[in-house]
């Protein structure tokens, strides 16, 4: 897998922490070009520090907003001449019934999860056909089975796999690889910065350890993935257990998730 990426553009968006971080922490030690963004200054600085000596470009930017995404991917081409593999991963997870959800919330989650993926392929998509690279794009379990509480993240991750997928049927014979990861729960930072229905950043409830992936475990299974040139991974036995318990039997599915998430009609996780 080393040589694989050894002088490749990697651009992974939402690198300053959780599983961009570890992508970063992979890559550039096998000798990766890497560009990322961000939307914590401090962090990103942090992040130049650690590799001041190596290949990595990094700015703040916010991937809602299609003008800071311009800036970044143009600068990224601009600092190494290309692209060969984008990594969709900036992302930002809700928690809240729908019924006490800001519209503002969903809106919020939909442009920053949808949206941003959107911006950055679309803006990277000629060089990466000009390279024959791979688009990455970091769903979830949630983009496959909608969860209760989480009804803006779970939308906006079904239209980052039918999106994906429809450009990658616009990409056969091209050479050009579009792919989809599905992480189960993953011990990253985005669980810790739920919004709550009206916006506000809050912890999500704990969960047992023992349950979750660590990051950069996930990233050594994208990596993986992207050499392979997968199409698709679901990640953790429990989200490969949830897929295919949606898939063949998802009555049984609404009342095992239901029963898992809520209690007396409250989140619970």
């Amino acid at each position: 897998m080393n040589d694989f990426f050894r002088n490749k553009v990697v651009v992974i968006t939402g690198g300053s922490e959780g599983i961009g971080k570890a992508l970063i922490d992979i890559l550039i030690p096998m000798g990766a070009k890497v560009a990322t963004c961000g939307r914590n200054q401090d962090k990103l600085y942090n992040l130049q520090v650690q590799y001041s000596n190596h290949l990595l470009h990094a700015m703040v930017a916010d991937v809602s907003h299609y003008g800071e995404c311009e800036n970044f991917i143009s600068s990224t081409i601009e600092t190494f001449g290309g692209i060969d593999i984008l990594i969709n991963n900036a992302g930002i997870s809700m928690r809240a019934l729908l019924k006490d959800v800001d519209l503002d919330v969903i809106k919020k989650v939909i442009d920053t999860n949808f949206y941003g993926t959107a911006y950055c392929t679309k803006l990277a998509l000629n060089s990466i056909i000009e390279r024959k690279g791979t688009i990455v794009g970091v769903s979830s379990v949630a983009g496959y089975r909608g969860l209760p509480g989480r009804s803006a993240y779970s939308a906006s991750k079904f239209a980052v796999i039918g999106w994906l997928e429809a450009l990658r049927t616009e990409m056969v014979g091209s050479g050009v690889n579009i792919m989809w990861v599905c992480p189960g729960f993953t011990k990253s930072n985005m669980r810790n910065m739920a919004l709550d229905g009206k916006g506000e950043i809050h912890s999500q409830n704990p969960m047992i350890v023992r349950d979750l992936m660590q990051s950069d475990e996930c990233a050594r299974h994208i990596l993986q993935a992207i050499a392979k040139h997968k199409r698709t991974v679901v990640l953790t036995f429990r989200g490969k257990q949830t897929v295919w318990m949606n898939k063949f039997f998802p009555s049984f599915a609404d009342r095992v998730l239901k029963k898992f998430f809520m209690k007396d009609g409250l989140l619970v996780k």
